[in-house]
């Protein structure tokens, strides 16, 4: 039996590549002009953006260059400690919802509304996704 592709994406190259994705967004850079900024073509920052290709340590490099950011930007979010023996397995991270401008600006304008705000905001999300009441926590 073929194993899912998905599977076999790494979830640090996975979590690059949304870092990648949301830096690109937060510019207002299309595909093109980052894929033509560093030397590769537009696919080829998708299958990055994705994971299903890996950024190489160079091509990282550039990439942080033109958009003027530390290369640890791009590993920020990543844990850091891996179980051991004893411990219990990390949590996996939760990439499974594409990033999208309008995605980036509620993550953006959520912090600077007080928490009843948020909590109501919150709310009316679930409600449009039909969650229904969750934790207040």
């Amino acid at each position: 039996m073929a194993q899912d592709k998905d599977e076999t994406i790494h979830p640090v190259d996975r979590h690059v590549g949304r870092r990648v994705q949301e830096k690109r967004l937060n510019l207002g850079l299309t595909q093109t002009a980052l894929a033509n900024a560093v030397g590769v073509s537009f696919q080829q920052v998708q299958k990055y953006e994705k994971g299903t290709n890996r950024v190489s340590a160079s091509k990282l490099f550039e990439i942080a260059q033109f958009m003027k950011e530390e290369i640890a930007f791009f590993f920020d979010g990543v844990p850091l400690r891996q179980p051991g023996l004893s411990e219990a397995a990390a949590p996996g991270f939760d990439h499974d919802f594409p990033m999208t401008k309008q995605s980036l600006e509620i993550a953006k304008l959520a912090p600077r509304l007080p928490l009843r705000k948020q909590k109501a905001v919150v709310q009316i999300m679930r409600e449009m996704l039909d969650e229904g009441v969750g934790d207040d926590a």
